[in-house]
């Protein structure tokens, strides 16, 4: 489901789960133990996360979270959540190069790294939990907000609305818009910019910079998630999961 390669200091992460690399509970468990290894693997000075195909990610595996019991969610969204703050703590430069759509819980993946890239062209960016009854994790608004600001994450969350990569770049969802056949180019460069630095200062910065947002996020976490989980199951917002096609 993940590819590794390793280039001069530098890990490329390929997400390759189906056509969509949609999020199910061993992808995410893969995903955190590949960063995990990368994390305390001394020959690595930074990290580049990509998908193949059309979609950097769909989000969440719907089809397949519908026949999780509830007990079962909320441990998938513990899971997530958990990979989502230590991608936002990782000690290391962390670059997404978003190939293609990035959607919801592909979008959270993404708003955790340090710096993204995003192919031009006909792939959108959304976190359109709102338009299927959804709510979100409590981290996720918190590393939205640190990201784009309070008013722009407003615009986000509840217009739910799907961004080109020039949008995304405007609102700052993005930092820089490259045409596909550059991006892998253009994270590396931004990569190894990034792995010049002396790893344990970057380290220190980081923490400064995000520690007290991570602190947020821990605080808010578990109430947020048992609410996430009860509208998950609400009857309004199961009907219109139920609706949703997965396709590439």
């Amino acid at each position: 489901m993940i590819e590794l390669a390793r280039e001069e200091g530098i890990a490329l992460l390929t997400l390759s789960r189906g056509k969509v690399n949609a999020l199910d509970e061993p992808f995410v468990e893969q995903l955190g133990k590949s960063l995990g290894h990368l994390a305390s693997d001394r020959e690595i000075r930074a990290v580049i996360v990509t998908g193949q195909g059309k979609f950097f990610s769909f989000g969440f595996d719907i089809p397949e979270l519908l026949a999780y019991s509830k007990n079962s969610f909320a441990r998938y969204i513990a899971k997530f959540c958990s990979l989502y703050t230590s991608m936002f703590l990782f000690p290391k430069p962390l670059i997404a190069a978003l190939n293609g759509h990035t959607m919801a819980g592909g979008c959270i993946l993404a708003i955790a790294c340090d710096y993204r890239v995003m192919a031009s062209g006909k792939a959108k960016i959304s976190l359109n939990e709102i338009t299927f009854g959804s709510t979100l994790p409590a981290g996720c608004v918190e590393m939205l907000r640190y990201c784009i600001g309070p008013g722009n994450a407003q615009a986000v969350l509840y217009s739910g609305a799907m961004y080109s990569a020039e949008g995304a770049l405007r609102l700052g969802l993005v930092d820089q818009v490259c045409p596909p056949e550059e991006l892998l180019d253009a994270a590396r460069k931004v990569a190894k910019d990034f792995a010049q630095r002396e790893g344990s200062a970057f380290k220190s910065i980081k923490t400064l910079l995000r520690g007290p947002v991570a602190q947020e996020m821990a605080r808010r976490e578990k109430d947020a998630a048992l609410e996430f989980v009860d509208i998950w199951y609400s009857e309004a917002t199961w009907r219109k999961l139920k609706e949703i096609e997965i396709r590439a």
